[in-house]
């Protein structure tokens, strides 16, 4: 048995949210300045701080990269105070740099938190991902699917018509046939330059955001982020590594994955209770951005916890430094 304290979501989560804004404020400065590099650099530094202050062991299992490629908030980094539970942390501390240096919608500060050893450590390649929101069957839409036929057996589901439905996607060279396959089927596409845990986020919410699903191939680590916001907020999540080349199954290899071809669902990639705390940077459909007023910032969070389902939309004011 271990030593380590319990995991209490109830109590992390308000510490959680604090990593989240602190990061968003610290990137504030560089909304819509053009320097991706900075405004990024700023919410690492802001997020890696605020968790260093909190009583956890924590190991960052999803990070910026590898040791070698980044100085701060990298893959195995131990951080907190290291007196409190052992715990995997899943994070993106500004999901969507290039929206803010371009001051576009969505773009957001992300963190996850599980107990040790519950999150995919997954390693930094792409993974096809597909997601849908709450209420529906089990394998209502699947990766053995062709996207036509997630549209049609979506629509059924519904109880209406392919057109009525709307899919996410990432607007990329690669995804070109995807975008003909489902635009094939009367559906409508929402693409979206950058932030696809935003996206995957959008489907849990489809009566405010207007997205069914989410489908296309993004960074695996974001597919981690995404899966432990389904799973606070209820949806389906399905994900699978896609590998180009030996150095990236290499690195699979490394993460302790042997099965390459394996279809995660979103209860595999986090398998236990997590806390997850996002910030808005720029306005989006799940949170407003930071407002400014003069001499004060706000920001927006959206506190979940998935064992209780438990969605708290938070407000923060504070004086501009």
């Amino acid at each position: 048995m271990s030593d380590s304290p319990l995991f209490h979501d109830r109590l992390l989560s308000l510490g959680l949210a604090r990593v989240s804004e602190a990061a968003a404020l610290e990137s504030a400065a560089w909304i819509g300045r053009g320097d991706e590099k900075a405004a990024d650099q700023a919410a690492v530094n802001a997020m890696r701080n605020q968790l260093n202050m909190l009583d956890i062991k924590g190991v960052v299992v999803i990070g910026e990269g590898e040791r070698d490629e980044a100085p701060m908030l990298f893959i195995g980094e131990e951080v907190g105070t290291g007196n409190g539970p052992a715990v995997d942390i899943a994070l993106d501390p500004l999901e969507g740099t290039t929206l803010t240096a371009k001051d576009m919608p969505n773009a957001l500060t992300v963190i996850a938190m599980a107990p040790r050893g519950t999150l995919l450590h997954a390693p930094d390649v792409y993974m096809d991902k597909l997601a849908i929101g709450p209420g529906y069957a089990v394998d209502t839409v699947t990766l053995a699917m062709t996207p036509a036929e997630r549209v049609h057996a979506l629509a059924k589901a519904k109880g209406c018509e392919a057109g009525d439905i709307t899919v996410c996607i990432l607007e990329r060279p690669r995804h070109e046939d995807l975008i003909a396959e489902v635009r094939s089927t009367g559906a409508s596409i929402r693409l979206i330059t950058d932030g696809d845990v935003a996206g995957v986020m959008h489907c849990a919410e489809a009566a405010i955001t207007g997205i069914d699903m989410y489908m296309g191939s993004g960074g695996a680590p974001e597919g981690v982020l995404a899966a432990a916001a389904l799973k606070c907020m209820g949806g389906q999540m399905y994900g699978r590594l896609m590998f180009r080349n030996d150095d990236e199954r290499g690195r699979a290899a490394k993460a302790g994955i042997t099965d390459l071809d394996r279809i995660y669902t979103r209860d595999e990639l986090v398998t236990a209770d997590v806390i997850f705390s996002a910030t808005g940077v720029t306005t989006g459909n799940i949170v407003h951005g930071i407002k400014r007023e003069p001499g004060w910032l706000t920001t927006e969070t959206i506190l979940m916890r998935s064992k209780t389902g438990s969605v708290r939309r938070m407000s923060y004011r504070t004086p501009v430094k």
